[in-house]
């Protein structure tokens, strides 16, 4: 006990410094490594209680699944809506686990049931240990169902990956562990092609928006956030 509470005022101190200097440098956090502030889960007032803060991360705990997801889980997406930006953060995937981290998320629930039908995703999965890993363009870093990676930097299952999602003007880049892994331009004649070719053809509405929320995908697996912060552009 005493050796994690002292590991967690170290990382307290470490987060408040970052935090600190991240702010000089046009950085907003947005997980302050203590409480869900500056979150609620899709379509509803505050976050669902299967998202947990833990060590520092946001963890959903997904232990009692509902559906193909969380028992009062869902996806957990920023009160805040952004346009040109840059978004870093570290994530790690449980055993055979699957999520991601969407944006331009626009929350309407009446039109859109899902932050998958209009928001594009960059994948989070074990690539080893399920089924997606299968699939073309549904691998760890892909710009899922529409771009696979360049390359694959992915680290081993519950080690944390860093991930980055760079938006200006249109031009995408995302990047994992440092590497560059898909780089692309939105709303033109050739992403046109790759939305009419992917399983997103039929929302009419996907990757429309210029403007929207960051969401973490609620997938029914366990997964942990850590590290978030975005500056706009």
């Amino acid at each position: 006990m005493k050796l994690r509470l002292l590991i967690l005022v170290f990382f307290s101190i470490h987060l408040l410094a970052s935090a600190q200097t991240d702010r000089k440098k046009g950085w907003i956090t947005l997980f302050d490594g203590h409480s869900t502030k500056g979150w609620h889960s899709y379509g509803k007032p505050v976050a669902g209680k299967a998202w947990k803060v833990e060590d520092g991360s946001l963890h959903l705990d997904a232990t009692a699944p509902e559906s193909w997801q969380a028992h009062d889980g869902g996806d957990l997406v920023s009160d805040l809506e952004f346009e040109n930006f840059d978004l870093k953060l570290e994530w790690k995937i449980s055993s055979k686990g699957n999520s991601g981290v969407l944006f331009l998320v626009h929350e309407d629930t009446s039109k859109y049931k899902y932050t998958f039908y209009t928001g594009p995703e960059m994948q989070v999965l074990d690539n080893d240990g399920h089924p997606d890993g299968k699939i073309h363009k549904h691998r760890a870093g892909d710009l899922y169902d529409l771009i696979a990676c360049a390359k694959e930097t992915v680290k081993a299952v519950g080690e944390w990956n860093e991930a980055e999602i760079i938006l200006n003007k249109g031009m995408l880049t995302l990047k994992l562990n440092g590497s560059v892994v898909v780089a692309t331009t939105l709303w033109d004649d050739n992403w046109k092609k790759l939305v009419a070719g992917s399983k997103f053809v039929h929302m009419p509405d996907f990757a429309t928006f210029h403007r929207g929320r960051i969401a973490l995908q609620d997938h029914g697996n366990d997964v942990w956030f850590r590290n978030i912060r975005i500056k706009q552009l």
